[in-house]
C-alpha cells in the first residue's frame, strides 16, 4: 500500500496560503477592472460575466483548502475530485467571465493595442489551435496517470503545485478555445470544436476506463483508490463536458459577428483610430467575433 504524504510534505501550509491568496487577488482585480472601462454601464451580460468568473474563483479556492486538499494528499479519490474542480469546472467558469475582454476595456489603449498584438502572434496561434490545447489538457493525463509521474508529485512539493498549475491553466485554455466569450486566435467554426470536444469526452472515457481496470496504470494507491478515482474522472468529467458543449452552443452568435465586422470602421489589423474612441469599434469587433482574422 501506498504511503500518501501529509499536507505539510506539499507546503500545505505557507504554499496553500499562497495560492488561495493569488486567488483572492485574482478575484479582486477582475472586479476593479471589470467596473474600469470607459463609459461603462453594468448590464445583465457584465453582472453575469462577474458572476462566473467569482465562481470560479471560488471553486479554485475550494479544491485548495480542507476538506478537499487534505483529502487529496492522503486519498486518490480526493485527488481526482481536485483535479476536477482545477482543471475543468474552475477554468470554465473563469473563462465565461471574459476576462480577456475585460482587460482590454480597461487597459490603456497603447497597452490594449500591445496586448492585442500578443494575443494574435504566431505563437499564441499555435498555442491555441484546438488541437494543441486538447493535448495540453486532456492528453496530458495519460502523461500523468500512466507514467511515475503522479507519484512524483507526492513527494516533491514542486511537482504537485506544478501540477495543479497545469491543471488549471490547460483547462483555461481548452475552454477558452472551444467555448469562451473572449476571442481566440486559431479558432475554427463550431462544427470543427465540437469535434474537438467529442475528441475530449471519448479520450477522457478511455483513460477513466484503463484506470478503472488497471490497464497500463502507474498510480501506487489502493485499487479501491483508483477505481474510484477512476469512476470521478468518467463522471465527473461528462458532466464538466457537457456544460462546456452547452456553453459552445450559448456562445455561438454567428449573425451577431457578420453585423459586427460589417459595421466596424476599421478592424484589428486596420490603421490608428482617434484616442478618445478607446478602440471602441475594435473591441466591439473583438468581442462579438470567433476570433481575431487578418483580413
Amino acid at each position: 500500500m501506498h504511503h500518501h504524504p501529509t499536507p505539510a510534505h506539499h507546503g500545505g501550509g505557507w504554499g496553500t496560503v499562497l495560492a488561495v491568496a493569488g486567488v483572492v487577488a485574482l478575484a479582486i482585480a477582475y472586479v476593479l477592472l471589470a467596473h474600469r472601462g470607459p463609459g461603462r454601464k453594468a448590464g445583465s451580460r457584465d453582472g453575469w460575466r462577474t458572476a462566473m468568473f467569482l465562481t470560479g474563483c471560488t471553486l479554485l479556492a475550494v479544491a485548495l483548502l480542507p476538506p478537499i486538499a487534505p483529502w487529496a494528499h492522503e486519498d486518490f479519490r480526493g485527488h481526482m475530485l481536485q483535479h476536477m474542480l482545477l482543471g475543468m469546472y474552475a477554468p470554465l467558469a473563469l473563462v465565461l467571465g471574459a476576462p480577456i475582454t475585460v482587460l482590454l476595456r480597461a487597459l490603456p489603449t497603447d497597452w490594449a493595442r500591445d496586448l492585442t498584438g500578443v494575443l494574435r502572434s504566431r505563437p499564441m496561434r499555435v498555442l491555441a489551435h484546438p488541437i494543441i490545447a486538447l493535448t495540453l489538457s486532456t492528453g496530458s493525463l495519460a502523461v500523468l496517470y500512466f507514467t511515475p509521474l503522479y507519484d512524483a508529485t507526492t513527494t516533491r512539493p514542486a511537482l504537485h503545485w506544478l501540477m495543479h498549475a497545469h491543471f488549471v491553466l490547460s483547462g483555461f485554455l481548452f475552454a477558452w478555445v472551444i467555448a469562451g466569450p473572449d476571442p481566440a486566435p486559431s479558432r475554427p467554426r463550431v462544427n470543427a470544436r465540437l469535434l474537438v470536444l467529442g475528441a475530449a469526452i471519448a479520450l477522457h472515457a478511455v483513460i477513466a476506463q484503463l484506470m478503472y481496470g488497471g490497464f497500463l496504470i502507474d498510480v501506487h494507491a489502493p485499487i479501491a483508490e483508483v477505481r474510484g478515482g477512476a469512476e470521478i474522472m468518467y463522471y465527473g468529467g461528462d458532466i464538466a463536458e457537457l456544460l462546456l458543449a452547452a456553453a459552445l452552443v450559448a456562445t455561438w452568435r454567428p449573425a451577431r459577428r457578420a453585423a459586427a465586422v460589417r459595421r466596424s470602421p476599421w478592424r484589428v489589423s486596420g490603421g490608428p483610430a482617434p484616442a478618445a474612441s478607446r478602440l471602441r469599434p475594435e473591441w466591439d469587433a473583438i468581442r462579438t467575433s470567433g476570433s481575431w482574422r487578418r483580413r
